[in-house]
C-alpha cells in the first residue's frame, strides 16, 4: 500500500509545471487530466525504451563526411542545374529570348545526336533478347557474336553476375586488342580489369594509392586544366592535389620542367607518389607527341612515381601530323630499364571515341608491374562491387573485337566508324576557326578528344561585378550566356587555369548545324558582353 502511494506521488511530481507545459505544446490540450498526463508519460517511456524519441537528424551537413563537402564537379555543377531549370520553364511557357537550351557542356555523344554503331546495337539486342537469334533480319556474324558472348555469361544471360574482374572471354579479347594496337607487345589478360567506365577504374586505383598522414600523405600530380573527376576523387579521398600546368602558348603542351617544379614544391608538404596524364587531353584537346610520352615515362621512373594514363580518347585524333601513342607501347619500346620497373595503369572506355556509348558504362584498366600482393588487394577491392555492368562488358567486347574483313557487317561498320570520326574532325576545325575570328577569344587547335578550351578576355568591370556576386568571373560569363542565349558551357574555373586567365570548355559534339548556332551565339554574346562592361 505504502509502495503504491509512493509511486503515485513520484508520478505527480514528474508532471510539474514544465511537464504540463510540454504536454500542452505536444497535444494542444490546455487543461489535461491526470490520466491524459499519465498516458502521455507512458507513451514517452515506451518510445524511449524502443529508441524512437526524436533527437534531431543523425546525418546533417555538420555530421556528414567532410571530404564529400569538398568534392566539386563542374561538368554537372550550378550552370547545368540552372540549364535544367530553364528547360522546365520553357516547357511551362515562360518566355525567353531563345526557344531551347543547347547543352555543350559534357561529352555525352548520343545525347548530342551522334548515331550508335549498328553492329554494336544489333549484337546487344540479341544478347538482351536471345529469341531474336531466330530472326532472319540479323546478319550471321551478329548472331555468332551474340552466341559467343552469351556462352561466356553465367546462365547464358546478360542479367547474371560476372566474375568481379570481368568476363574472362572479354578480358582475353581486350588483351588481344591491346597487343594489336601496340604492335605485338604482349598483354596478359590477368592484368586486365573490366570496369564501369574509366571513371570507376581511376577511382579504384586512387583508393589503392592514397595513404599516410600529414607530410607523408599521398600527393597526386594532375594537369591544370584537368578533368574534374580527378580533383573530385582526390577531395573525397583526402589526398593532396599537386597541380602542374599545361602550356597554353604551346598548344597545351606538357613540359617536364613544369612537372619537376610542381614535384619539388609538393615535397615540402606531402609525399608525391602518383602522376596522372590525360592523352588526348580533356578539356584541352591536345595530343601528346611520342617524345613527350617518352619524357613523361623517364620522369616518372626517375622520381619513382606510379603513372596513371587516361587514354579514353585514343581514337579521337584529328589534327594533321598528330598520332596517338599509348604509354604502354612507348614504355616497352624504351627497353627493360623502364618496362621492367615503372608501375603503370592505363584506362579506356566505351563512352568516347566513335562509340559514344556513355550509358552502358563499359571500360577497362590494364595494370603493368603491379606488386603481386597489391594485385590481390585490387581484386578484393573490385569484388566489393560484385562486378561491372555485364551489358557494358558485352559492348566493350564488340569495341575491341569489331567485325573483320569478309564478315557481313564489316562494310557498314567501317562506313559508320569513319563517318563519325570524319565529322568530328570537321567540327573540331570549324570550332577553332570560328572562335578565333571573335575579338577577345583565343582558341588553340583541337588536335583530339571532343572539346575546345578557348581563353576569353573579360573587361575589368565584368570581373569586378562577378566578385561582388561571389562568383568566378568565367562562371559569371557562362551564366549570363545561358540566361541570354540558352547556351550551356562550363567555366574554365571548374577545370583549373592560371591565375588571371579565363576560359570555358565547349564540346564539339552537337550536330554541325546546331554547333554553328552555338558558335554564332557565343560570338554575338561575347561582343555584346564586352560592349556592356567596357
Amino acid at each position: 500500500m505504502h509502495q503504491d502511494v509512493s509511486s503515485i506521488l513520484v508520478t505527480i511530481v514528474r508532471f510539474s509545471r514544465e511537464g504540463i507545459a510540454k504536454h500542452q505544446r505536444e497535444t494542444g490540450v490546455l487543461n489535461p487530466s491526470f490520466s491524459e498526463l499519465l498516458k502521455s508519460q507512458n507513451t514517452r517511456s515506451e518510445m524511449a525504451e524502443n529508441g524512437l524519441l526524436h533527437h534531431g537528424k543523425v546525418l546533417t551537413v555538420d555530421t556528414m563526411n567532410p571530404n564529400v563537402k569538398r568534392v566539386e564537379y563542374a561538368v554537372r555543377g550550378p550552370i547545368v542545374q540552372r540549364a535544367l531549370q530553364i528547360e522546365k520553364e520553357l516547357k511551362e511557357g515562360v518566355k525567353k529570348p531563345f526557344t531551347e537550351v543547347i547543352k555543350a557542356n559534357i561529352g555525352d555523344c548520343h545525347a548530342m545526336g551522334q548515331k550508335p554503331i549498328t553492329f554494336f546495337r544489333q549484337v546487344l539486342a540479341l544478347c538482351s533478347y536471345p529469341e531474336l537469334l531466330e530472326d532472319n533480319k540479323f546478319p550471321e556474324d551478329v548472331k555468332n557474336r551474340a552466341r559467343r558472348i552469351l556462352q561466356a555469361c553465367a546462365g547464358r544471360s546478360l542479367g547474371a553476375y560476372s566474375a568481379s574482374q570481368g568476363i574472362e572471354l572479354v578480358r582475353r579479347d581486350v588483351a588481344q586488342y591491346i597487343e594489336r594496337r601496340d604492335g605485338g607487345i604482349p598483354c596478359n589478360p590477368d592484368n586486365i580489369y573490366l570496369t564501369a567506365g574509366a571513371s570507376d577504374a581511376i577511382m579504384t586505383m586512387l583508393k589503392l594509392l592514397v595513404s599516410g598522414e600529414g607530410p607523408s600523405r599521398t600527393g597526386v600530380m594532375i594537369s591544370i586544366p584537368q578533368y574534374p573527376l580527378y580533383s573530385a576523387a582526390l577531395a573525397e579521398l583526402a589526398a593532396v592535389q599537386i597541380n602542374y600546368y599545361l602550356d597554353e602558348e604551346k598548344c597545351w603542351g606538357l613540359d617536364v620542367s613544369e612537372l619537376r617544379r610542381a614535384l619539388e614544391a609538393a615535397r615540402k608538404h606531402c609525399r608525391p607518389r602518383v602522376l596522372c596524364i590525360i592523352n588526348p587531353g580533356n578539356p584541352t584537346g591536345q595530343v601528346q607527341s611520342r617524345q613527350c610520352v617518352e619524357d613523361v615515362i623517364q620522369f616518372a621512373a626517375e622520381e619513382n612515381l606510379f603513372l596513371m594514363a587516361d587514354e579514353v580518347y585514343q581514337d579521337n585524333v584529328y589534327a594533321e601530323g598528330c598520332q596517338f601513342h599509348s604509354f604502354k607501347k612507348v614504355l616497352f619500346e624504351m627497353g627493360p630499364e623502364y618496362s621492367d620497373k615503372l608501375e603503370l595503369a592505363s584506362f579506356h572506355s566505351t563512352s568516347k571515341c566513335y562509340m559514344g556509348e556513355c550509358g552502358f558504362r563499359g571500360g577497362y584498366m590494364e595494370v603493368v608491374n603491379l606488386d603481386p600482393e597489391v594485385k590481390v588487394q585490387l581484386t578484393k577491392l573490385v569484388s566489393v562491387r560484385l562486378c561491372p555492368s555485364v551489358p557494358g562488358q558485352a559492348l566493350l567486347d564488340l569495341v575491341v573485337n569489331p567485325p573483320q574483313p569478309g564478315e557481313p557487317s564489316y562494310g557498314t561498320f567501317i562506313k559508320e566508324r569513319s563517318h563519325t570520326l570524319e565529322v568530328l574532325a570537321e567540327k573540331a576545325k570549324m570550332t577553332q576557326e570560328i572562335l578565333n575570328q571573335v575579338p577577345g577569344i583565343t582558341c588553340n587547335p583541337v588536335q583530339g578528344a571532343m572539346y575546345t578550351f578557348p581563353q576569353i578576355q573579360l573587361p575589368p568591370k565584368a570581373i569586378a561585378e562577378a566578385k561582388e556576386k561571389g562568383q568566378a568571373p568565367d562562371m559569371f560569363y557562362c551564366m549570363k550566356l545561358l540566361e541570354e542565349k540558352g547556351i550551356c558551357l562550363v567555366p574554365g574555373s571548374g577545370f583549373g587555369q592560371r591565375d588571371g586567365t579565363y576560359h570555358f570548355r565547349m564540346t564539339i559534339l552537337p550536330p554541325t548545324e546546331k554547333l554553328m548556332i552555338v558558335l554564332d551565339k557565343v560570338k554575338e554574346f561575347h561582343q555584346s558582353f564586352t560592349e556592356q562592361y567596357s
